[in-house]
């Protein structure tokens, strides 16, 4: 018999996931650099996550990438927490090493910083303060992001404000908390605007705060990407602002584990957007 090596397995799990963009993006990659290997979508519930996380090293998987619910959950499975996944408290990449152990990451504030950088190549962290709306696990790896890059304030805003003082209290005296209520008025002299919530995604309120005061020099993002460009982007680019979507940053924060799983770093391009709002 010939003896054949094994093919590489990833996928991403979540509960649910079938909405996941993320197999159109690494099936794409794949094909474009030919290379043997899948990329599969597994709905985890919860309770289910322990045992089948160990289990599938043995099918084959060389490693994942986690959405919600387990983002956080998964840090108590993972036998090797970078500094920044425990920083801010969450994995999306998990690495299943040839040892046996579980190898977990957060690349989300890299590739929220990458996505800028490609598409807003002019931006100046240190211009001035940030404004986060949101104090969730994307919340916190954007903070994190800002900080490293050297955002010298961000005024972070969040519809429960126990969580944002939350944030505040792992992130130190850069930030500062707002009552959601008064976060317009934070905008005036805002260099870098986030919304890392999930308003104005299909399916979700809209987001509803005033953006009348906004500079209009100011770089204006989105962490939502269905749509493309939310109502909070379109009145943000008619006020004169840069705005960059959502989506460059699910491509980004994908790069390195493909690295990883597949030996082969890819390129974040107009034909990878392309393929994946295609699909």
């Amino acid at each position: 018999m010939t003896d054949h090596p094994r093919i590489p397995l990833a996928g991403v799990i979540g509960h649910p996931v079938a909405h996941s963009r993320s197999p159109a993006l690494h099936g794409y990659w794949l094909r474009r650099y030919g290379l043997k290997g899948h990329y599969i979508p597994i709905d985890i519930a919860p309770n289910d996550l322990p045992d089948l996380i160990r289990t599938l090293p043995r099918l084959g998987f060389v490693g994942l990438n986690v959405t919600l619910p387990h983002k956080e959950s998964i840090l108590h499975i993972a036998d090797i927490i970078t500094d920044r996944a425990a920083l801010i408290g969450a994995a999306n990449t998990l690495i299943f090493r040839k040892d046996g152990k579980i190898h977990a990451d957060n690349t989300d504030g890299s590739g929220f910083i990458a996505n800028i950088r490609q598409n807003a190549p002019n931006w100046q962290p240190g211009a001035g303060p940030a404004v986060v709306f949101g104090a969730g696990g994307a919340a916190r790896a954007v903070v994190a992001s800002l900080i490293e890059v050297g955002v010298p304030e961000i005024r972070l805003a969040n519809r429960t404000r126990a969580r944002a003082d939350a944030l505040r209290s792992d992130f130190g005296a850069k930030v500062v908390v707002h009552e959601w209520t008064q976060a317009a008025a934070q905008l005036g002299d805002a260099a870098t605007v986030i919304n890392t919530t999930s308003l104005g995604m299909t399916g979700k309120p809209e987001f509803r705060v005033p953006l009348a005061t906004l500079n209009p020099r100011a770089l204006v993002t989105d962490l939502v990407y269905t749509p493309l460009k939310t109502q909070f982007l379109i009145e943000a680019e008619a006020l004169g602002c840069t705005v960059v979507d959502g989506l460059g940053m699910l491509l980004h924060q994908a790069a390195p584990g493909f690295e990883r799983w597949f030996g082969q770093r890819p390129e974040v391009d107009e034909e990878t957007r392309r393929a994946v709002l295609s699909a």
